[in-house]
């Protein structure tokens, strides 16, 4: 065992990457929840975004088409849960699941001849003298696009539910959607929007596991990213600032298993790869240990269907 191998500057930086694609889909999932839905489909609507992503950007040799390809696939394949719950009023819960499902047996459909392909490199910004800093260069500058864009995204997402009236309208239909209907708002449009703006983040989120993560395609990449991204919600108790708190700790624990393997720490490789997990569990036990405090910001009509004529 040789901890001396462990670069503390490689390892945040790779923190930072390894944060991007569940911080992407976390802040999506944030704002679906905000507008009263709950949609467990944001694992397969992740690995949609992954393989058409990755096949896209593959088929005309440009990254950027691909992640763009990513967000529509995303939003495409939510609007079917959308349809579900806020047309047909079928429950969330088993909506959710069953998108996951679909999710993931398409993409498997789909991607069985993007096996062993490398996609086209995404260029890193190299930003003159600030790359250069010691420490600070290396962690903060030397990064792709999508890393970047993924806190934009965030304090975007905070200054608009904080700031906007739009941001005011989203709230008021997550609290109580009779009440937002009643002062003549389209709930329902609301909604669909909202789950279809979740839907583009999950899918740039598969789509940078496929293209940056780990640049290539296979079968059941995700690997419970989806998962983790909705616990980390409930974890940053609905705050955006909070979301990347929680997705950096995650990213931050997937690193360091991975760097402790490297250095042969006499831990067996099993239980080093479910760590991440099991602290996402446990942060999450510790959050929900006061009830008071977990519900405290949690959307009052989360999960409830709304109809119109009630």
């Amino acid at each position: 065992m040789d901890l001396s191998t462990i670069n503390p500057v490689l390892l945040v930086a790779s923190l930072m990457v390894a944060a991007t694609p569940i911080m992407l889909a976390a802040i999506g999932e944030l704002v679906v929840e905000k507008a009263g839905v709950l949609n467990l489909g944001v694992e397969g609507m992740m690995i949609i975004g992954a393989i058409c992503g990755f096949a896209i950007a593959v088929e005309t040799g440009s990254p950027l088409l691909g992640f763009v390809a990513a967000a529509v696939a995303g939003a495409i394949l939510s609007l079917l849960f959308a349809f579900l719950t806020q047309i047909l009023l079928a429950n969330q819960v088993a909506s959710g699941l069953a998108l996951t499902l679909f999710g993931l047996g398409l993409s498997a459909l789909i991607g069985q001849s993007y096996a062993g392909i490398k996609p086209p490199p995404t260029p890193k910004i190299d930003i003159p003298l600030l790359s250069d800093i010691p420490v600070l260069g290396p962690i903060l500058f030397g990064h792709d696009l999508m890393v970047y864009f993924a806190i934009l995204l965030i304090a975007i997402v905070w200054a608009v539910l904080k700031y906007t009236r739009l941001g005011l309208i989203l709230r008021a239909v997550g609290e109580n959607h009779d009440a937002a209907h009643a002062l003549g708002y389209k709930v329902v449009r609301i909604r669909i929007l909202a789950i279809m703006f979740g839907g583009a983040c999950a899918g740039l989120g598969g789509a940078y596991l496929s293209l940056i993560r780990v640049p290539q395609w296979t079968e059941g990449m995700t690997a419970g990213a989806g998962w983790i991204a909705l616990a980390i919600v409930v974890f940053a108790s609905w705050k955006p600032w909070r979301v990347m708190l929680g997705a950096y700790l995650f990213g931050g624990v997937t690193v360091l298993q991975f760097n402790l393997q490297a250095a042969g720490v006499n831990i067996p490789v099993q239980y080093l790869s479910m760590s991440p997990y099991l602290i996402t569990i446990l942060v999450l036990v510790i959050m929900s240990s006061s009830k008071a405090r977990s519900a405290m910001n949690a959307p009052a009509a989360l999960g409830r269907i709304f109809h119109a004529t009630h």
